[in-house]
């Protein structure tokens, strides 16, 4: 029995539409198996946290400079999860009260390059994430954006990356991505911005998790300012954080509040606290281990079938497969795999001929059937039901190997 279905809560009495499709998602999360690389299952804890008392609580401005009055608790939490981020990552200064990755690219690059200011990040198309300068996104209107690619390995091209430095000569420079799965060179892309002038803005949305637990290098203390979102490989609540250097933090603190936010969510601010403590455990550092070892052997798993996965494999939870020379498209795959229990995404690919709601790609990752307990065994099952989806073999015959895997790995 789920976790909603097994008590009558005030929800269900209240309002049974909206408990009936809550009921609903936690079905589908149950019976059916997430690999979309930006999503994880949180801890119960970091749910009850996020859905406490506390929501119902205005708290603008920061500890022990609020602007109501009754921030007492408020004040002790939003500490108490600053302190277990400066821990967790080592940093000098941090703000937990941005309420998504995006929202903590924009205040940062905000605070650091100004309106109208020139800001150069990674292409969306090869890797990069729609706050990078994306013209579609505000950081694409807002700034004066450039953007940096991949050489034909697939690689971020560094040659390329100085050339659109010095020609643009922006205030800030991004290092990271959203489908990029291999490690990046934060010292050679802060010896790029130092050359010119520039900020380095270090946004590890995707790997923040691996980072923490000493998984993968980490950007702290060589950028001026690093972004991340709490979910994704972190296992927190939906949400973001900016850790900075002490000259940086308070145009950031002010550019967040009161420049992009007003009250902060401390509810999301409890469950931040809890998954940092969490974070902070060993066998955290343990489990990102696993979600590394998943994701390198999903990705010889998927060449073993005969899969075109980018760059060769992964240095992080993310496996990018090109689909060109496949008999069907990102959006085809993405839909079949639905059919069959699993949840991926279709995604754009390095010179990618088709369009962002079709493309050639497909990204996939594996913090989330990490969580569920996943090793070697079941990552090679996964492998082999996508190997047959993209071959073209009726979704419905792998349905009960996916729910017999789903009863074996209950959710946490």
């Amino acid at each position: 029995m789920s976790q909603v279905e097994s008590y009558q809560s005030p929800l269900h009495a209240q309002d049974p539409e909206v408990a009936g499709w809550l009921q609903r998602e936690d079905r589908r999360q149950s019976e059916s198996l997430t690999l979309i690389a930006s999503e994880n299952h949180c801890s119960a804890a970091v749910r009850e946290a996020c859905g406490s008392r506390i929501t119902d609580k205005y708290a603008e401005g920061y500890p022990n400079r609020r602007y109501y009055a009754g921030c007492e608790v408020a004040d002790g939490i939003e500490e108490l999860a600053r302190s277990r981020a400066l821990e967790l990552f080592g940093a000098e200064a941090v703000n937990v009260q941005p309420h998504s990755g995006t929202t903590a690219n924009l205040c940062a690059l905000l605070a650091l390059a100004g309106p109208g200011g020139k800001i150069v990040g990674m292409s969306l198309k090869t890797g990069g994430h729609l706050s990078h300068g994306h013209h579609k996104s505000h950081t694409g209107t807002v700034f004066d954006a450039a953007q940096y690619g991949v050489d034909d390995r697939g690689l971020i091209d560094l040659d390329e990356v100085r050339d659109v430095v010095k020609q643009h000569q922006p205030k800030v420079l991004i290092a990271g991505g959203s489908s990029y799965a291999r490690k990046i060179d934060y010292t050679a892309f802060a010896e790029i911005a130092r050359e010119h002038g520039a900020y380095l803005l270090a946004d590890i949305a995707h790997p923040a998790g691996l980072i923490a637990a000493g998984v993968l290098p980490s950007p702290v203390g060589i950028a001026d300012v690093v972004t991340m979102t709490t979910h994704k490989t972190l296992r927190g609540p939906r949400g973001g954080m900016i850790l900075a250097k002490p000259d940086v933090i308070k145009p950031i603190n002010s550019s967040v509040f009161p420049g992009g936010q007003g009250g902060p969510l401390v509810q999301q601010i409890a469950g931040k606290a809890v998954a940092f403590a969490e974070a902070l455990s060993p066998a955290f550092k343990d489990y990102q281990k696993q979600v590394l070892d998943n994701a390198q052997y999903l990705g010889e798993c998927l060449v073993e079938h005969g899969l075109d996965v980018v760059t060769g494999g992964t240095d992080n939870h993310i496996v990018l497969v090109d689909l060109r020379k496949a008999p069907m498209t990102g959006a085809e795959v993405e839909e079949r795999a639905l059919a069959a229990g699993l949840a991926v995404n279709k995604n754009a690919v390095p010179g990618d001929p088709r369009p962002p709601m079709v493309t050639s790609g497909l990204r996939v990752g594996t913090p989330a059937i990490t969580t569920r307990g996943f090793g070697r065994d079941e990552v090679k099952t996964v492998a082999d039901i996508l190997g047959g989806l993209v071959r073209g073999e009726d979704p419905e015959k792998f349905r009960d190997t996916v729910k017999a895997l789903c009863e074996a790995h209950p959710l946490p």
